[in-house]
């Protein structure tokens, strides 16, 4: 466990704190002077994964009395994506709920809990009617991924209202920005970027008029920064212990329109390859509107513009310096 920062803010334990989100709110944490920890976790062997997760969340739960008995967690892990098997999901899940039953033996009384949870809009609403989604619109997931995402959820739920813990459930939309893991088939924005600077055609599996929500790591990350400060207040006032919130911009943006805007970035087309048309788990129209919190949402956001700069500026070093971590090619690229 790595940790920084001391305020009068609780402690706060970034679970996944290597990937995309994690690291962003871990920045955002520190910004806000409140003491973060981050924890490695082995998620290739789920035994390993579980015991480093019992020990590290039972230290850090024994440091909420010097915090007032407040202590927050920002699970913001999740090794599955779009194309993952069902049956790692499956085992994600059980781990998740591993963990869960971990933390309700190690709480305390004493111990008031804030959990954050990384959850997917796209995953959830992929197969819902009626665009734009709110979080009154019925979940109905087509893929596995929907489906963990979901029972996660569920599995959150019940733990708050079994120990009197608080949580944000996070449905977040399509997230980009530096930092993204090129590694996996996903981050439509990240792959347009490294396409340009390899003049690689990439293959997209969608029409051009497919909308998402694409929101910018760091204002997703101030935005969880925020939830977790005002959780408690929140959850009083909605009467549930687990908040159902979507975090996005609010703001439908094309195929199209990406690809648009990395070739202005780059100033040339990017070579897009196009082998058919989309498959099930690619929803055309994934526009969201948040109702609940709204106030969450209502902050400065960067710029699409600004945002795809900052994405194409840092894979543009990584590929001049060349980076071993970048893939030598993507097969398919999957648009939550």
């Amino acid at each position: 466990m790595t940790e920084a920062g001391s305020s009068s803010r609780p402690p706060t334990l970034v679970v996944g704190g290597g990937g995309l989100l994690g690291r962003h709110v871990r920045a955002a944490l520190e910004r806000s002077g409140a003491p973060v920890s981050t924890v490695s976790v082995p998620w290739h062997d789920p035994i390993a994964a579980r015991d480093v997760l019992r020990s590290e969340l039972t230290e850090f739960l024994g440091s909420a009395s010097a915090a007032g008995g407040r202590v927050n967690i920002a699970w913001c892990a999740g090794a599955g994506i779009v194309a993952t098997p069902a049956d790692e999901l499956a085992t994600e899940v059980s781990l998740f709920r591993e963990v869960l039953g971990d933390l309700r033996t190690a709480l305390r009384p004493d111990i008031r809990l804030g959990f954050f949870f990384a959850s997917s809009a796209g995953g959830v609403y992929a197969g819902s009617s009626d665009p734009p989604f709110t979080e009154h619109s019925e979940p109905r997931p087509l893929v596995a991924y929907g489906r963990a995402k979901l029972a996660m959820e569920e599995a959150l739920t019940e733990f708050c209202a079994e120990t009197g813990a608080v949580a944000l459930l996070g449905r977040i939309t399509n997230l980009y920005g530096p930092g993204q893991a090129l590694s996996k088939p996903q981050g439509l924005v990240s792959q347009l970027c490294l396409a340009h600077l390899r003049g690689t055609p990439l293959p997209v599996w969608v029409s051009f008029d497919t909308i998402r929500d694409y929101l910018y790591v760091g204002d997703c990350a101030e935005m969880v920064v925020s939830a977790l400060d005002g959780l408690p207040e929140q959850a009083r006032r909605s009467g549930t212990n687990a908040v159902v919130k979507i975090l996005a911009t609010g703001t439908g943006v094309t195929l199209a329109a990406v690809v648009g805007e990395t070739n202005r970035v780059f100033r040339r087309r990017a070579r897009l390859r196009l082998p058919g048309a989309g498959t099930p788990s690619h929803t055309r129209d994934l526009r969201v509107r948040s109702v609940v919190w709204p106030e969450l949402g209502q902050r400065s956001q960067t710029p699409f513009s600004v945002g795809v700069r900052r994405t194409a500026d840092e894979i543009a070093a990584a590929y001049a310096a060349g980076t071993s971590a970048l893939p030598t090619h993507v097969s398919e690229i999957s648009i939550r």
